[in-house]
């Protein structure tokens, strides 16, 4: 397939699972309207569409964005793309002393979602593709995938965390025939999304995977399209399970609690977050989106030992293989 009907195609799944994901919301949340912004770029070179949710009943704040951008190839950007990719890639290819005459196109769909409830998890995911170009002649120098999705309890449920590996890690055998590409995937989700100077996760993982191709563009895709419907069908499923949970204030005061171990990591270590901010004329709220309406931070706070708070901050602490 030519590589401009590969973008297209790769668009139109994107489009499709932001507004799949999106009316999934709906099915839980009665109060809010739906914010929608279409936005296009000063110059052109990128749009996107913003969906969120705020202050609903359900939901605290939620959101999938759509961005594609084309920004020129910075020294940052190389150097970062550089050093996840493995050595031989055709990033070989590019003139270091002449970076100004390639491009970089992103394109993908990212949200984060923030329930009320106490016992309703938080989640993420990201399916994009990445393509550097020569910007005079629109040729292809180098082009991946990238993504992945993730939970974030506020309570560990531990039928829900094998429930939602599983369907992810069963995705990815449809598409490959074994669970390696899982189990790598996973243990990258569990060494990225650290909290390092807490040397605590920040949820209980999921897989995580920066730049990967298969044998084809159509296996890649099939790929994305395997996890990303893993993730929102297990999501959906789950919210169902725990969305009539009671709750009370001290539970709602750890759930601000976490939220702001989520914070920490979206803005000190998320690579995403730092490339929308290195990105000229970033679109801030849709960057920062990620975040929490509210978070809590308690000066040196521990939760009591024996207690539902304290045996998720353990699992918290070391990774656990839940299938």
């Amino acid at each position: 397939m030519d590589p401009n009907q590969n973008e297209d195609v790769f668009s139109a799944f994107v489009d499709e699972y932001q507004k799949n994901f999106f009316d999934m919301l709906f099915r839980f949340e009665s109060k809010a309207e739906p914010i929608k912004e279409a936005w296009t770029r000063e110059d052109g070179r990128g749009h996107g569409l913003t969906c969120v949710i705020q202050d609903g009943n359900f939901f605290e704040k939620a959101g999938v964005n759509v961005s594609r951008i084309t920004i020129p190839l910075s020294q940052g950007i190389y150097q970062q793309m550089k050093g996840r990719r493995v050595p031989g890639s055709n990033l070989d290819q590019i003139d270091m002393n002449n970076l100004a005459q390639y491009d970089t196109y992103a394109n993908g769909v990212s949200l984060v979602i923030h329930p009320i409830n106490p016992f309703c998890p938080t989640v993420h995911a990201n399916f994009r593709t990445i393509r550097i170009k020569e910007r005079e002649t629109g040729k292809l120098i180098d082009s991946w995938f990238g993504g992945g999705s993730d939970l974030t309890p506020i309570y560990l449920f531990d039928e829900d965390a094998k429930f939602y590996h599983q369907n992810i890690r069963d995705a990815i055998v449809e598409v490959t025939g074994d669970d390696k590409l899982y189990r790598q995937y996973k243990k990258e989700c569990d060494e990225y999304f650290v909290n390092h100077h807490r040397k605590e996760a920040r949820g209980i993982g999921g897989v995580f995977y920066d730049d990967f191709n298969l044998e084809s563009f159509e296996k890649g895709l099939k790929f994305q399209k395997g996890v990303a419907y893993a993730n929102l069908n297990s999501y959906e499923a789950i919210l169902n399970k725990r969305k009539d949970t009671p709750y009370n204030d001290e539970n709602v005061r750890w759930r601000s609690f976490r939220r702001g171990r989520y914070a920490e990591f979206n803005l000190i270590h998320d690579r995403g977050t730092k490339f929308g901010l290195m990105t000229p004329d970033a679109r801030i709220e849709s960057i920062l989106m990620s975040l929490p309406l509210t978070a809590r931070w308690e000066y040196n706070y521990h939760p009591k030992e024996g207690t539902e708070e304290a045996r998720i901050v353990g699992v918290l602490l070391k990774p656990v293989e839940w299938v």
